[in-house]
């Protein structure tokens, strides 16, 4: 293939023929590679074989029709070829990540998208809007000539995807060069064509030369394999090239936005708008990924601790088995099925492995699962391990469960170890064996006699304690606290009293280190070999460190050091209870910095955690220099996010808790010199004291409420817990009870608000609006059990009862007059959308009523579209493709609509009434409401004006071009009956003309 490609270069005139050779020996090369090399499943390679061999076909066709034919090779078979290959690329790639990437890595698909957006905007500017600006192409080949870069950024996207989340070999280096070469000459392509400078043989040739060279030598490698094969991935750490590529990819958009300012004229501000909340929102995504990822790990830990606890207190195998299993149910995400075993070791280390590969009994075992996790059991002195942990579940769980699973086949190793030699030293009466079997063992073995004295000691008693113990009291081998120890334990066992367990002893070694050691006594005075009590000694210095660490990990914040949210309620737990009884006033300050966001986005997330962690050293100083007149010794804790807490304890009155509150808020003034510079920040503080509160929850609860108002007050400042915060949540709780038992009884009403053609006042629908008319309230405006309906989840039985009675009425109205096709138009939430199977349920409906599906039309909201995650796109294409007609409410008032015109299945657009109440006073509203209308021309969308009111707003919306519009101009909206007469009044008579007021 290299010789093809340098003569395909210096021989011109044979192009043709070189450059068919060239593609079809890649496509022979990835078959020929999927035949040695018989990978796990070939259906990915197979479709990277088709996507070349489309590729050269579409080039052998376009060479065809241009240099043989001499026709025009645009639009032609060819480009249908092309697309064709990307959309057989994107498909391999997606495969191949899901057969050998069990590890889903979220970060690595942020990682790519944040790559592909910024890369994609470059793309739209350079390749993409010169066709959609192009007037002189028809629609056929604008949509073509887009595609093409549309299609580039896919198998970017796909791409990076892959190369994120697999190991890489060198079959990924080799895919990786290739889709670059390929991805590198359509770009060179498309800006040769706009140039209109395109030639065959150029260097741009090169690129798609080693598309097929790389990726026919990327089968043909053996490594090959490894990208269908499922395997064990540990979490891996930032790397600074990743980190660079990922920063380059964020300042992409503020670069483009620069340079077009710098010309004068900034015309791609929509799109570069779009990149950046995009890449805002992966920024947080990521952060909210690693905040979770610390969370499991704390909550693994503590569980691993408890099997650990377990573990020491099982006294055979079977006993372990149960409680590795108990375990690894808790470690395992809620739901999943798995087998465990203990079996024959299979491999050395931690490794992924076939179940039909392993022992037979083992594999009985472990049932139908395809793949299991194998973790030696590993010995305290190094020896290989003979035994293994086998967890078989999926795949995915169990690479999530890799390293936890190891710790616990470490602590079972210890166990079987140690109930192993237990039992053997009981079973066993032969001194001379006993002192063979524990020659070598990692564990100090003493016999002790009646008077304390060491009458014999294992050989590895040298290496804990450096000296010989033999005649020696056993408690002077101990440290002075560890030596009481051991005499009270000799004298319990001696006694039959040996239930208490005992805690660690400490000894100092031969190189004057401290070891800890945990203690086993048992009286066997009785055995004839024996006639002492037998002390087991084992080194429990590591553990006890990382159980430490593991306790700070729990109990501590990482970043500022400061207690936890846990550590800190149980403080103010007890010092609830202490000024109980003492009559001392407890506080409690919840301090949340202001804006601290703005700091992450204006000198990187370094300086924000700079930043919390002096926050939380000033917090700290200001509560210890508080005034001794105060009373008051203080705890800070970092309560998670950019929140802290500060304990008030023994203050002299609730005053003095807000001097406190005074003096924090005070020692905001200075800035906070930083490594990265000097920010200023300030902090909304909530407090609230024993005063209103008589439970520690009651008076975190009561500052966050506090602390709610202070923010809401301006920020910068500090507020204290008043009973009417409390009787405003209750007052919303009554509102929630209210609003379910009204769900209930449907005790709601439903209005109908007309939607008419501008020109001629002639009704096109209804939008259905509901009402709630409360017994003892009155009528409750929607504004505020609409809210209230959407916290709970209430909304939906409450939409459905909307949904249906409007369909209703629709159905009815159609009956009675046929000829006027009225509709009626629904607001619908998102948790409508997501919940299941929606757009069946509407469906459902409309059929039952028999109303046609273009009779009822569904508004959504921007926000809806913007926190889509697959689920609503899905529902709105099963919907619109029955014929339901889908809206955009409110359009305008997001910042991210024209986003999704061109993608989501849309009809309708919506204009909020904000934008009519001044479209006639105000010469930027007008510009911006022509200009979405104009819009939704070219998109070929409906316009519907919300909220007009006078002549003048209907008539200048007239001259735009708007079609449709609401509002009290023509009507308020009405009741059933009032609407059934309305619409009787419409079908006949003449144009209402005058008749407009409500």
């Amino acid at each position: 293939m290299a010789v093809l490609v340098i003569a395909n270069f210096a021989l011109p005139s044979l192009h043709i023929v070189l450059w068919s050779a060239i593609g079809y020996a890649s496509v022979g090369a990835i078959l020929l590679g999927v035949h040695l090399h018989r990978p796990r499943r070939r259906a990915p390679w197979l479709l990277l074989a088709g996507a070349v061999a489309c590729f050269i076909t579409g080039d052998l066709i376009a060479d065809v029709l241009t240099r043989l034919l001499h026709r025009s090779g645009f639009p032609s078979l060819a480009d249908a070829c092309y697309l064709t290959v990307y959309v057989l690329i994107a498909a391999a790639m997606v495969w191949l990540y899901r057969l050998g990437v069990v590890r889903r890595d979220l970060g690595g698909l942020f990682d790519a998208v944040t790559l592909t957006a910024g890369l994609g905007l470059l793309s739209y500017i350079a390749l993409i809007r010169p066709y959609v600006d192009n007037p002189d192409l028809s629609t056929l080949d604008r949509s073509i000539s887009i595609a093409y870069p549309l299609a580039d950024i896919v198998v970017l996207l796909v791409g990076a995807r892959l190369i994120a989340s697999v190991r890489f070999n060198t079959a990924v280096a080799l895919l990786a060069a290739g889709g670059i070469g390929l991805l590198s000459s359509d770009v060179g392509y498309g800006l040769h064509q706009l140039a209109g400078g395109w030639k065959t043989g150029g260097p741009v040739d090169i690129g798609w030369a080693a598309f097929y060279v790389l990726w026919g030598v990327a089968a043909l490698h053996p490594s090959m394999r490894q990208l269908t094969e499922p395997q064990v991935q540990r979490g891996f750490e930032e790397r600074l090239g990743r980190l660079l590529l990922l920063g380059m990819s964020l300042f992409i958009a503020p670069v483009v936005l620069f340079v077009e300012m710098r010309g004068g004229r900034v015309r791609d501000a929509a799109a570069i708008a779009a990149v950046s909340a995009l890449l805002s929102g992966l920024v947080l995504l990521r952060l909210g990924r690693a905040v979770r990822a610390q969370r499991l790990t704390v909550q693994r830990e503590r569980r691993l601790r408890s099997a650990g606890a377990a573990l020491l207190l099982a006294n055979d195998e079977e006993a372990v088995a149960r409680t590795l299993h108990a375990a690894v149910a808790e470690l395992l995400p809620a739901g999943r099925s798995y087998a465990i075993a203990l079996g024959p070791a299979a491999d050395t280390g931690v490794s992924m492995a076939y179940t039909s590969t392993l022992d037979r009994a083992v594999a009985a075992k472990l049932g139908e699962f395809e793949v299991s996790l194998c973790c030696p059991l590993a010995l305290a002195d190094g020896r290989a391990a003979e035994r293994a942990l086998y967890v078989a579940s999926d795949e995915v769980v169990l690479v999530g469960l890799q390293e936890a699973a190891q710790i616990l086949a470490t602590q079972a190793a210890m166990a079987l170890e140690r109930i192993a030699l237990g039992e053997e030293v009981g079973r066993r009466n032969s001194e001379a064996y006993f002192r063979t079997l524990v020659l070598n063992t990692a564990d100090v073995i003493l016999i002790v006699g009646d008077d304390d004295l060491v009458r014999y000691a294992s050989p590895s008693a040298q290496a804990l304690f450096g000296s010989d113990l033999v005649d020696r009291p056993l408690p002077s081998a101990f440290a002075d606290d560890s030596a009481a120890e051991v005499g009270r334990r000799l004298a319990e066992v001696r006694t039959g009293d040996s239930g208490r367990p005992g805690k660690d002893l400490q000894v100092t070694g031969p190189d004057e280190r401290p070891a800890l050691v945990e203690a086993t006594f048992r009286d066997l005075r009785d055995e004839p070999t024996v006639r002492g009590v037998v002390v087991t000694l084992r080194d429990v210095t590591e553990r006890s460190r990382l159980q430490a660490e593991l306790y700070q990990r729990a109990t501590f914040d990482a970043l500022t050091g400061l207690p936890n949210r846990e550590v800190f309620l149980t403080r103010v737990q007890e010092a609830v209870a202490s000024g109980a009884e003492t009559g001392a006033t407890v506080g409690v300050l919840i301090v949340e910095l202001d804006d601290f966001k703005v700091v992450n986005d204006t000198f990187g997330h370094g300086a924000g955690d700079a930043l919390l962690v002096a926050v939380g050293q000033r917090l700290t100083e200001a509560l210890r220099a508080v005034d001794g007149s105060y009373g008051a010794a203080g705890t800070v804790a970092r309560l998670g996010g950019d929140e802290f807490a500060a304990l008030v304890r023994r203050a002299g009155t609730s005053a003095d808790v807000e001097r406190v509150a005074e003096r924090v808020l005070q020692s905001f003034a200075a800035p906070f010199e930083l490594a990265h510079g000097t920010v200023t920040a300030t902090a909304s503080i909530g407090v609230s004291t024993t005063a209103e509160a008589a439970t520690a929850q009651e008076l975190l609860r009561h500052a966050d409420l506090a602390v709610y108002v202070a923010k809401d007050a301006g920020r910068d400042r500090w507020r204290r817990f008043e009973s009417s915060l409390h009787s405003a949540v209750v007052e919303r709780h009554k509102l929630r009870a209210d609003l379910d038992r009204a769900i209930a009884d449907r005790a709601f009403l439903l209005h109908f608000q007309p939607i008419v053609t501008l020109a001629d006042d002639r009704t096109r629908g209804f939008e259905a609006l509901v009402r709630w008319d409360h017994p003892t309230r009155g009528m409750v405006p929607p504004d505020e059990f609409i809210s209230v309906a959407e916290e709970s989840g209430l909304i939906v039985p409450l939409g459905a009862w909307v949904l249906s009675n409007a369909i209703t009425a629709a159905a009815q109205w159609r009956i009675a007059y046929p000829g006027e096709e009225i509709y009626v138009s629904v607001n619908v939430s998102a948790r409508q959308f997501r919940s299941p199977d929606f757009a069946q349920w509407v469906l459902a409906e409309i059929d039952r009523m028999g109303l046609p599906p273009g009779g009822l039309l569904l508004e959504m909201t921007e926000s809806l579209l913007l926190h889509d995650d697959g689920e609503v796109t899905s529902e709105l294409a099963a919907l619109r493709q029955a014929g339901v007609r889908i809206a955009i409410d409110d359009f305008g008032t997001g910042f991210s609509s024209l986003s999704y015109l061109r993608r989501l299945p849309v009809d309708v657009l919506k204009l909020d009434k904000s934008f009519i109440d001044t479209v006639v006073s105000s010469t930027e509203q007008h510009a911006v409401v022509d200009m979405i209308v104009q819009l939704a021309r070219i998109l070929k969308l409906q316009v519907v004006a919300e909220g007009i009111e006078t002549a003048a707003e209907r008539e200048l919306l007239v001259t735009m071009g708007c079609d449709n519009g609401q509002g009290y101009l023509f009507s308020k909206p009405l009741s059933y009956g009032d609407a059934s007469q309305w619409l009787s009044q419409d079908a006949s008579g003449p144009q209402r003309g005058g008749r407009t007021a409500a």
